[in-house]
């Protein structure tokens, strides 16, 4: 059993690596894009038909067909925002391909290591989600990082006003000296309304690639002031004032919960431990579970129950601020 547990842990890990190179490939790095920047900069500009359009192209990645099928549904609209907002170069087509993928290398290995036919759809299952989760858990990761960033943005936009400069230069400027993930997000909201694009719009199109409170009290803000007048920079510092109270009362919260949270992580493990455990100690009792039909149907509810409790807790412990 403790053979099984070590291929399954190793096949995982080979997969995930082999996804992780596979998007860091396709993908290029930072000093890439610098270089090509450069480039483009330094070398003479020629007239080509594919210079004459201003039109965003959309990657449609290793499976464009999917791509496109997937982009008329609610659920590809889903899956290209989350995609888009977690930083991750890759396309709906890809990901689909990705977890179908896992789902058939973790089916196969279920039915080849335990002969179990109920493991095979639970295995195909995990394996197809495997490749959402760690996407939605970027998305969250950079959610969170720009949340902790942004405060530094509207100092710096603040100062800008304060030294004279227009909104919009104050704009690019914090793109240009912010790092990502605020940076990019700032930058790409100036070259918009730079290129033509209303600034009411530019900056609505932020506040949606970054569903943020802050954000959107940010863009509210902005498009008061342009309308009504009042000092801006003033704006910019009480916004940024507020995001920081916010942040020390929520890591206050998170101080005050991480008993619930250490809780919660204790009981979703405990029982797949103690299976281990007992794998070990006594293969054949153990094996009951998985060949009778009770003793399956005791992990049908196990795992329910397990997951419902966890979500439970998650949701108790977690306070909006």
């Amino acid at each position: 059993m403790l053979l099984v547990f070590v291929v399954f842990v190793v096949g995982t890990g080979m997969v995930l690596g082999a996804y992780a190179v596979a998007t860091h490939w396709f993908g290029r790095s930072a000093e890439r894009q610098f270089e090509q920047r450069l480039l483009d900069v330094s070398a003479p500009i020629e007239a080509t038909p594919d210079d004459t359009t201003v039109v965003k192209h959309t990657a449609e990645g290793p499976l464009p067909l999917v791509t496109r099928l997937m982009s008329n549904t609610s659920a590809g609209g889903w899956l290209t925002r989350t995609i888009e907002q977690s930083g991750i170069r890759t396309t709906p087509g890809g990901l689909v391909a990705m977890s179908l993928l896992l789902a058939f290398i973790a089916a196969l290995a279920a039915q080849v290591l335990t002969h179990v036919w109920l493991a095979v759809p639970v295995a195909a299952v995990i394996g197809g989600i495997v490749p959402i989760a760690f996407v939605c858990n970027r998305r969250a990761a950079r959610m969170s990082q720009f949340e902790e960033q942004f405060p530094e943005g509207l100092d710096l936009m603040a100062r800008a006003l304060r030294a004279g400069h227009a909104f919009q230069t104050a704009l690019g400027m914090a793109g240009d000296e912010l790092k990502a993930p605020v940076g990019p997000e700032f930058r790409k909201t100036f070259e918009q309304q730079n290129y033509g694009l209303p600034l009411r719009e530019a900056l609505m199109q932020l506040s949606e690639r970054v569903p943020n409170m802050d954000v959107r009290f940010f863009v509210t803000a902005v498009l008061i002031q342009r309308e009504t007048g009042g000092n801006l920079s003033e704006i910019l510092d009480n916004l940024s004032n507020v995001v920081r109270e916010r942040f020390k009362i929520r890591r206050q919260i998170r101080v005050h919960t991480a008993h619930g949270r250490f809780t919660g992580f204790v009981l979703l493990a405990l029982p797949a431990f103690l299976g281990l455990a007992l794998s070990l100690i006594n293969p054949e009792h153990m094996n009951t579970l998985f060949r009778e039909r009770v003793g399956q149907t005791l992990l049908i509810a196990t795992i329910v129950l397990e997951t419902a409790g966890f979500v439970w807790i998650r949701q108790v412990i977690k306070i909006e601020v």
